[in-house]
């Protein structure tokens, strides 16, 4: 299993960087919402730093949507999908590899982001570090919630709504947790309860949702 595990995520990375202008355009759509919002709004300094975890996960949020509709759709699209279902190999395994491609191609990159970012709107330095952990714990669940959405969703002709309207309630903790740590850096508070809870739900994430993807793929190739 790990060497399949292996073998679908270099396969996914190396396709996904041979459509690099797709992962710089979901990388720019998450730099210009967080870069235009203080342009639009004219916010001082404190309103910035206090906006800024909301902001944040929103900006990241909207653009992993942007990236979602492409995690199986090729694969379906050219009859791979079709062939990994086939296959003795489990389909938990492969949905797995598939999703850590997909977030080490977009997810990743956020996260990279992130600090000059936050800089940018006055987050004091200081917080910098618990706002990338907190980025790396949560964009992870979100990959893996969004994967699960994504396969039910997949035989359905334009489903970016439907998607949207089924993963966003499902987001929600991440969203509250995440925004939740920065804040709390920010203000100098302990933050540690609220990254304990974003690994949880990583975990959890991590143990539930590839066979919870699994299923759905079934559903969808009937």
């Amino acid at each position: 299993m790990l060497s399949v595990f292996w073998a679908v995520l270099r396969r996914d990375l190396r396709l996904a960087f041979r459509q690099r202008g797709v992962l710089v355009h979901h990388l720019l759509f998450f730099v210009l919402v967080v870069s235009l919002f203080p342009l639009g709004t004219g916010a001082d300094t404190a309103t910035l730093v206090s906006v800024s975890p909301a902001l944040i996960w929103m900006a990241v949020l909207l653009a992993a949507l942007l990236s979602l509709q492409r995690l199986f759709r090729p694969d379906y699209e050219d009859g791979t999908l079709e062939q990994y279902l086939l296959s003795p190999e489990p389909l938990a395994v492969i949905a797995l590899a598939k999703v850590c491609a997909y977030w080490l191609a977009s997810g990743l990159v956020f996260v990279i982001a992130s600090p000059l970012l936050v800089l940018l709107l006055g987050v004091p330095a200081h917080a910098v570090g618990v706002i990338m952990v907190s980025l790396l714990l949560g964009t992870p669940t979100l990959g893996l919630v969004g994967a699960i959405g994504t396969a039910l969703t997949l035989s359905l002709p334009r489903a970016g709504l439907l998607l949207s309207l089924l993963i966003f309630p499902l987001y929600v903790p991440v969203l509250i947790f995440g925004a939740g740590a920065m804040r709390a850096a920010i203000a100098g508070l302990p933050y540690d309860g609220a990254l304990y809870l974003l690994g949880a739900l990583l975990a959890l994430g991590i143990t539930a949702a590839p066979w919870a993807i699994a299923a759905a793929l079934k559903i969808s190739l009937e």
